[in-house]
Protein backbone atom coordinates (compact mmCIF):
# COMPACT_ATOMS: atom_id res chain seq x y z
CA UNK A 1 0.00 0.00 0.00
CA UNK A 2 2.88 2.39 0.86
CA UNK A 3 5.71 2.99 -1.38
CA UNK A 4 9.10 1.54 0.53
CA UNK A 5 10.32 5.08 0.31
CA UNK A 6 7.17 6.21 2.92
CA UNK A 7 7.80 2.69 5.08
CA UNK A 8 11.16 3.61 6.18
CA UNK A 9 9.72 7.09 6.66
CA UNK A 10 7.51 6.10 9.18
CA UNK A 11 10.05 3.67 10.46
CA UNK A 12 12.64 6.34 11.19
CA UNK A 13 10.40 8.91 11.92
CA UNK A 14 9.07 6.09 14.82
CA UNK A 15 12.53 5.05 15.62
CA UNK A 16 13.58 9.54 16.40
CA UNK A 17 10.73 9.99 18.27
CA UNK A 18 11.25 6.94 20.37
CA UNK A 19 15.11 7.68 20.69
CA UNK A 20 14.07 11.85 21.69
CA UNK A 21 11.64 10.58 23.73
CA UNK A 22 15.12 9.64 25.72
CA UNK A 23 16.95 12.59 25.27
CA UNK A 24 19.37 11.17 22.46
CA UNK A 25 20.26 12.55 19.04
CA UNK A 26 20.51 9.38 16.45
CA UNK A 27 22.64 9.83 13.40
CA UNK A 28 21.65 7.98 9.97
CA UNK A 29 24.03 4.61 10.26
CA UNK A 30 22.22 3.91 13.88
CA UNK A 31 18.71 4.88 12.15
CA UNK A 32 19.12 2.74 9.07
CA UNK A 33 20.78 -0.17 11.66
CA UNK A 34 17.34 -0.01 13.66
CA UNK A 35 14.89 -0.23 10.74
CA UNK A 36 16.93 -2.78 8.64
CA UNK A 37 17.03 0.00 5.52
CA UNK A 38 19.82 0.96 3.26
CA UNK A 39 21.75 3.66 4.17
CA UNK A 40 21.47 5.67 0.82
CA UNK A 41 17.54 5.41 0.78
CA UNK A 42 17.24 6.18 4.21
CA UNK A 43 19.12 9.28 4.12
CA UNK A 44 17.07 10.39 0.85
CA UNK A 45 13.86 9.81 3.24
CA UNK A 46 15.33 11.85 6.13
CA UNK A 47 16.07 14.30 3.65
CA UNK A 48 12.30 14.80 2.61
CA UNK A 49 11.18 14.38 6.08
CA UNK A 50 13.50 17.34 7.38
CA UNK A 51 12.37 19.22 4.06
CA UNK A 52 8.78 19.11 5.50
CA UNK A 53 10.06 19.83 9.14
CA UNK A 54 8.91 16.71 10.16
CA UNK A 55 12.70 15.57 11.77
CA UNK A 56 14.95 18.13 12.56
CA UNK A 57 18.44 17.21 12.30
CA UNK A 58 22.00 18.95 13.66
CA UNK A 59 25.24 18.47 11.95
CA UNK A 60 28.44 18.06 13.65
CA UNK A 61 29.96 15.85 16.07
CA UNK A 62 27.08 16.08 18.73
CA UNK A 63 24.40 16.29 15.42
CA UNK A 64 22.31 13.81 14.62
CA UNK A 65 18.09 13.95 14.05
CA UNK A 66 15.41 14.00 16.81
CA UNK A 67 11.88 15.21 17.01
CA UNK A 68 10.92 17.71 20.02
CA UNK A 69 8.48 15.78 22.67
CA UNK A 70 6.41 19.15 22.40
CA UNK A 71 5.44 18.20 18.38
CA UNK A 72 5.17 14.33 18.55
CA UNK A 73 1.96 14.63 19.53
CA UNK A 74 0.91 16.95 16.20
CA UNK A 75 2.78 15.15 14.09
CA UNK A 76 0.63 12.80 12.60
CA UNK A 77 1.29 9.70 10.28
CA UNK A 78 -0.86 11.30 7.69
CA UNK A 79 2.08 13.98 7.47
CA UNK A 80 4.81 11.48 6.71
CA UNK A 81 2.73 9.65 3.98
CA UNK A 82 1.97 12.84 2.19
CA UNK A 83 5.46 14.25 2.30
CA UNK A 84 6.88 10.79 0.86
CA UNK A 85 4.23 9.34 -1.47
CA UNK A 86 1.69 12.22 -1.88
CA UNK A 87 -2.11 11.73 -2.09
CA UNK A 88 -2.23 8.87 -4.22
CA UNK A 89 -3.05 6.33 -1.96
CA UNK A 90 -6.38 7.74 -1.47
CA UNK A 91 -7.34 8.02 -4.93
CA UNK A 92 -6.12 4.87 -6.60
CA UNK A 93 -7.86 1.59 -7.66
CA UNK A 94 -7.39 -1.53 -5.20
CA UNK A 95 -6.70 -3.27 -8.41
CA UNK A 96 -4.08 -0.99 -10.09
CA UNK A 97 -6.81 0.05 -12.95
CA UNK A 98 -5.98 3.29 -15.35
CA UNK A 99 -9.81 3.90 -15.29
CA UNK A 100 -11.83 3.31 -11.68
CA UNK A 101 -14.14 5.40 -10.37
CA UNK A 102 -18.09 5.34 -9.21
CA UNK A 103 -19.46 5.62 -13.14
CA UNK A 104 -16.97 2.96 -14.13
CA UNK A 105 -16.18 0.60 -11.13
CA UNK A 106 -13.64 -1.99 -10.89
CA UNK A 107 -14.77 -5.24 -9.21
CA UNK A 108 -13.62 -4.45 -5.88
CA UNK A 109 -14.02 -0.40 -6.03
CA UNK A 110 -16.76 0.04 -3.91
CA UNK A 111 -15.10 -2.16 -0.83
CA UNK A 112 -11.79 -0.59 -1.53
CA UNK A 113 -12.82 3.19 -0.86
CA UNK A 114 -14.32 2.04 2.70
CA UNK A 115 -10.61 0.62 3.46
CA UNK A 116 -9.54 3.82 1.71
CA UNK A 117 -11.44 5.89 3.95
CA UNK A 118 -10.38 3.87 6.77
CA UNK A 119 -6.96 4.49 6.31
CA UNK A 120 -7.00 8.01 5.95
CA UNK A 121 -9.03 8.41 9.41
CA UNK A 122 -6.25 6.09 11.09
CA UNK A 123 -3.35 8.03 9.45
CA UNK A 124 -5.10 11.17 10.36
CA UNK A 125 -5.89 10.35 14.11
CA UNK A 126 -2.27 8.16 14.89
CA UNK A 127 0.56 10.67 16.16
CA UNK A 128 4.00 10.16 16.02
CA UNK A 129 4.04 9.51 19.77
CA UNK A 130 0.95 7.43 19.69
CA UNK A 131 4.10 4.87 17.38
CA UNK A 132 6.99 4.81 20.11
CA UNK A 133 4.40 3.76 22.55
CA UNK A 134 4.63 0.39 21.99
CA UNK A 135 8.32 0.27 21.22
CA UNK A 136 8.98 1.91 24.76
CA UNK A 137 7.43 -1.05 26.35
CA UNK A 138 8.71 -3.83 23.58
CA UNK A 139 5.22 -4.85 22.34
CA UNK A 140 6.26 -3.59 19.04
CA UNK A 141 9.42 -3.72 17.03
CA UNK A 142 10.31 -1.90 13.42
CA UNK A 143 13.08 -4.68 12.06
CA UNK A 144 11.76 -7.25 9.45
Amino acid sequence: MFSKACEYGIRSATYIASQSLQGRRVSLKEIAAAIDSPEAFTAKTLQILSKNNIVSSAKGAQGGFEIGRDRMDTIKLSQIVNAIDGKKIYAGCGLGLKECNADKPCPVHDKFVDIRNDLAQMLQRTSLFQMTEGLQTGLTHLKR
